[in-house]
């Protein structure tokens, strides 16, 4: 594995690229490849939500928690999928929710979340790669750890960012955020299996614009420009 990342994320990772768990994970993806296993996103995609998204420049942290695992879906930003690819259920509840938020908000005709990304939105998964058509085979491998401290860093390295942690597994990771210097908000997950116990409701991307706006941040624009 390659590791094509923007400079400005090289210093606060420096620490997570030479954990020992790194080392065990970059062998685990070269004996999937060996094993002529597909796994996406595509090598030169694995780390995009961090090329797309400076370090200086996160505003809002977005966790998931796998890419997709369905070919041609995932490439590299949580919760987000490839032009021309019809929307994943969660990814149709957070447009609902937005709709809820805003109304009049009008859904995008396509799924790719780089809009957000590159105002701030950091579309952090806490795994970065899946085998083809197998959720979770990924997991406990490394790469949770490394993204542990991609979150510890960013808390405490920046100020007034907003985490968006939507689910158990993303509010796990609450303790890693300093609360008494970012706005930390708390859903269930948009999967239909949860969405419907609050996730429409929630009013996140206001709550974020307003956190983002009262501490002389510019907001997101969650609406995507016209094609």
């Amino acid at each position: 594995m390659s590791i094509q990342i923007e400079d400005s994320w090289k210093g606060p990772l420096d620490k997570a690229f030479h954990q020992k768990s790194f080392a065990q994970l970059k062998q685990f993806l070269l004996v999937e490849k060996a094993a002529k296993h597909i796994y996406y996103p595509a090598g030169n995609q694995i780390f995009e939500a961090f090329n797309q998204t400076p370090f200086d420049k996160v505003k809002v942290v977005l966790l998931g928690q796998d890419p997709y695992h369905g070919p041609g879906q995932a490439h590299g930003l949580s919760f987000s999928v490839n032009d021309g690819v019809p929307f994943p259920p969660s990814l149709k509840n957070i447009f609902k929710a937005l709709q809820v938020d805003y109304p009049g908000y009008e859904i995008p005709k396509y799924g790719n979340l780089t809009h957000w990304a590159r105002q701030g939105v950091l579309l952090l998964n806490a795994t970065l790669t899946v085998r083809a058509n197998e959720a979770g085979s990924h997991q406990k491998k490394g790469w949770e750890e490394f993204t542990d401290e991609v979150i510890r860093m960013l808390s405490l390295e920046r100020t007034h960012l907003v985490f968006m942690l939507w689910g158990a597994y993303a509010q796990s990771k609450t303790n890693m955020i300093d609360s008494s210097k970012h706005l930390v908000l708390k859903a269930v997950h948009p999967s239909p299996l949860s969405a419907h116990r609050g996730f429409f409701e929630c009013k996140h991307f206001s709550q974020c614009n307003k956190y983002l706006e009262e501490n002389e941040i510019p907001g997101i624009e969650w609406a995507f420009p016209k094609p």
